[in-house]
C-alpha cells in the first residue's frame, strides 16, 4: 500500500474585512479539494494577524491569534515551530491550488534527491515572464520567476542548513533573503511547471494604508542591503 504523504501548510491572512476573510477560505477550500486525502494530507496552520474575529477556526485548519507584532518571518517560524511533517510549504492566503498541484511538485522531489525546494507554476503569472505549462521543472534563483514568494514548498531538513527565516523580514524583501540564502548555500530550488498554484496578487497589501504598505515594504530593503552586502560584496546577488 502506497504511503501517505504529509503536508505542512503555513498560510498568513488578515481577516480585515469579509472580503479578505473569504480570500483566506476560498484558499483552504481549493487546498483542501486539491488532492486525494487518501494519498496527501494536508496539515494546515493559519496564522490569523486579525485579532477580532478570535476565535474563529477556518475550516480544516487550526488557525491561531499571536500576541507577537506581525512580521511575515516572524509569523511564519510560529507555524513552522508548531509543525513537523518532511515537506513545508509556506504560502500567501490570496491563491488557488488547482487540483493535484501537490502530486506534481513532489515529482521532482523524488527524482532528484539533490532538490531541496520548489514553487508551482501560477498561470496567471508566469507565462508573462515566459515561462510555459507543462514545459519541466526549471532551476534557478530569481525572484517572480523560478522562486515565486508566494508558494515556497521545500524539505523541512534545509532548515538544518538554512536556519528558520530570518525574523527581521516584515514583509518585503522575505522571497530575496530565501533565494539569496539557498544561493549562498548551493542549495538546488525548482520552477515546476505542472505544478499551478495562481497568486491573486497582494489582495491584504493593497488594502492597507499608504503609510503602512511603506513599512511594510520600502523599509526592508536597507536590512536587506545590509545583511547581503557584508556577505557577498554585493547588495542584490539575485535580479
Amino acid at each position: 500500500m502506497k504511503e501517505k504523504v504529509e503536508i505542512d501548510i503555513i498560510i498568513l491572512s488578515y481577516a480585515q474585512t469579509d472580503e479578505l476573510k473569504t480570500v483566506t477560505i476560498n484558499c483552504i477550500n481549493s487546498l483542501m479539494n486539491s488532492e486525494d486525502h487518501e494519498e496527501i494530507k494536508f496539515n494546515v496552520i493559519v496564522v490569523e494577524s486579525e485579532k477580532s474575529i478570535k476565535p474563529f477556526q477556518y475550516e480544516n485548519t487550526q488557525t491561531i491569534y499571536p500576541d507577537q507584532e506581525f512580521g511575515y518571518h516572524n509569523y511564519m517560524n510560529i507555524g513552522i515551530e508548531m509543525t513537523s511533517a518532511p515537506y513545508l510549504c509556506l504560502c500567501n492566503n490570496d491563491l488557488i491550488f488547482h487540483p493535484q498541484w501537490a502530486t506534481e511538485i513532489l515529482k521532482p522531489f523524488n527524482q532528484f534527491i539533490d532538490l531541496s525546494s520548489a514553487s508551482p507554476f501560477c498561470t496567471l503569472h508566469h507565462p508573462k515572464m515566459g515561462f510555459k505549462k507543462n514545459d519541466g521543472p526549471k532551476l534557478g534563483y530569481r525572484i517572480r520567476n523560478e522562486i515565486a514568494g508566494w508558494c515556497l514548498f521545500l524539505k523541512r531538513d534545509i532548515l538544518r542548513l538554512t536556519g528558520k527565516p530570518d525574523r527581521n523580514y516584515k514583509f518585503w524583501c522575505a522571497d530575496n533573503d530565501y533565494s539569496n540564502t539557498l544561493w549562498v548555500l548551493k542549495l538546488n530550488h525548482m520552477l515546476v511547471t505542472s505544478s499551478f498554484v495562481d497568486h491573486l496578487e497582494n489582495k491584504t497589501l493593497n488594502s492597507q494604508t499608504i503609510e503602512r504598505q511603506d513599512e511594510l515594504t520600502e523599509k526592508e530593503t536597507i536590512y536587506f542591503d545590509k545583511k547581503w552586502k557584508y556577505r557577498t560584496g554585493q547588495d542584490w546577488v539575485l535580479l
